[in-house]
């Protein structure tokens, strides 16, 4: 599974995505700087720059996932999209799955 999120900075991009990692609730999270979005809020449209987050993880970790972002995350309604792996190199998708378990001691 990838979970798509939004942060407002580098440092807190990377606070999140290292506490995801420490926590095995993602296998990998890469960051992508400079990311410019524009939406609406409360009723005003607004335009920012962001790090975008690619969090990989296994499906039964979602839950965890959405929970701990929540929880960290600085936004009072934070971005937290999950997208279906369909497909993709298996080796990966193991590696992904392995490092998720909940039963691993970090």
């Amino acid at each position: 599974m990838l979970v798509l999120t939004n942060m407002a900075d580098a440092a807190s991009a990377r606070s999140l995505a290292r506490a995801l990692v420490e926590r095995r609730l993602a296998a990998c999270v890469n960051l992508l700087p400079g990311v410019q979005s524009v939406y609406r809020w409360q009723g005003a449209v607004e335009e920012a720059e962001e790090v975008t987050l690619l969090i990989k993880t296994s499906i039964d970790r979602y839950d965890e996932l959405e929970q701990a972002i929540r929880q960290l995350h600085p936004y009072a309604l934070p971005e937290v999209i999950a997208v279906p792996v369909q497909a993709g190199l298996q080796p990966y998708l193991n590696w992904i799955t392995q490092e998720t378990r909940k039963d691993i001691n970090a």
